[in-house]
């Protein structure tokens, strides 16, 4: 951090000292010349010690009281500069913080120079933009979540009114598709749930050190009947144990919504691959898919809440569009990165990078 206020102070301050002795310096000789020039007139033929006494005593005297006024005097001047120079910038800084706190979120201070009001000033514009940017986010994710539940709730309140009205019977198909509406509603509240208790302070992990490859043998096991039954490949590829420094349970609940994603967008004749490899001081957890693939611009945006790559697409196979986001914040609260990469038409791979061992230590 800039020491320059503090520096300018401590200018300041030795300015005023400095100032003192020049002033005491010059106003003691000034008057001790002043008092000898009278002495001199007053006695021109004679020694008189009381008479030299009493004339320096006044030289001191009276370059004392100069001194003392000097002082003053340069004390409110230098003073009034710097509180000025303090006062200033925070009085706007101020106004700013109480435009901010009435909800101008468009606020900003004005920032000049580089010391350490400066810093503040910059601090105060980042904190606006980040509470601007979680005031859009905010609205943004009440606007997507009142349309992700809007359609679930139309096709219920249609489904009861038609049964109500006489115009459908409760066939078990029908009965089957409003259970399924209420299946979606469940799983988008579960998601959203998942989501807040991630973004809770409360949120905590129990690592220890796993085999990644027994994580995803496991996973693998549990979701191969759904996979055999859409007619996909679903395939492990692991050289030895690959030892990662993990939640279990959460690095398993990663691996189903990666490989749910794959079962959504991967055809009937298609292969998923999940791969795990130890390279360096990190695992490496790998999942590819033979799918639709994702268009290059829309990757960055793949993992924001509520975000679908084709927006025609039904929410039936779409899925409630948080599933990623949860993953990516999953395997960030364990110090590890994810990337992805992909091409229409061919298919995607995500790579998810895992500490061995544990960070903390």
């Amino acid at each position: 951090m800039s020491q320059k206020l503090q520096f300018r102070l401590t200018v300041a301050f030795i300015g005023v000292a400095a100032g003192v002795v020049l002033v005491a310096t010059t106003a003691f000789i000034l008057e001790t010349h002043y008092h000898f020039s009278i002495y001199q007139r007053q006695f021109p033929n004679t020694d008189s010690v009381q008479g030299l006494t009493y004339h320096f005593e006044q030289a001191l005297i009276q370059a004392i009281l100069w001194t003392a006024l000097g002082a003053v005097f340069l004390a409110i001047v230098l003073s009034w500069l710097v509180a000025r120079r303090i006062t200033t910038p925070l009085v706007i800084m101020r106004k700013g913080a109480e435009a901010i706190t009435k909800g101008n979120l468009q606020t900003r201070v004005p920032v000049h120079g580089k010391d350490e009001l400066a810093e503040l000033g910059q601090a105060l514009n980042h904190l606006t933009e980040e509470l601007e940017r979680q005031e859009h986010l905010r609205r943004q994710m009440t606007s997507d979540v009142a349309h992700e539940l809007r359609t679930p709730l139309t096709t219920l309140k249609s489904h009861m009114e038609a049964f109500e009205d006489g115009i459908w019977q409760p066939t078990p198909g029908r009965l089957r598709a409003v259970t399924d509406e209420i299946d979606r509603l469940t799983g988008l509240v579960g998601d959203m749930e998942q989501l807040t208790l991630l973004d809770s302070p409360e949120f905590e992990l129990e690592q220890k050190k796993e085999d990644l490859s027994v994580i995803v043998d496991q996973t693998l096991t549990n979701m191969r009947a759904t996979f055999d039954q859409k007619g996909i490949a679903l395939k492990s590829e692991s050289v030895g144990p690959v030892h990662a420094w993990v939640d279990r349970r959460r690095i398993a609940q990663v691996l189903v919504n990666l490989l749910s994603n794959c079962l959504k967008f991967t055809s009937k004749g298609g292969e998923v691959t999940v791969r795990t490899e130890q390279k360096g001081k990190e695992a490496i957890l790998t999942v590819r898919d033979t799918g639709e693939g994702i268009p290059q611009e829309e990757l960055q945006r793949v993992f924001e809440r509520f975000y679908r790559v084709d927006r025609s697409r039904n929410r039936q196979s779409g899925g409630s569009g948080i599933g990623l986001t949860i993953v990516k914040k999953l395997v960030e609260s364990h110090s590890g990165a994810i990337q992805i990469e992909s091409k229409p038409g061919m298919g995607t791979c995500i790579y998810i990078h895992l500490p061995n061992q544990n960070n903390l230590q």
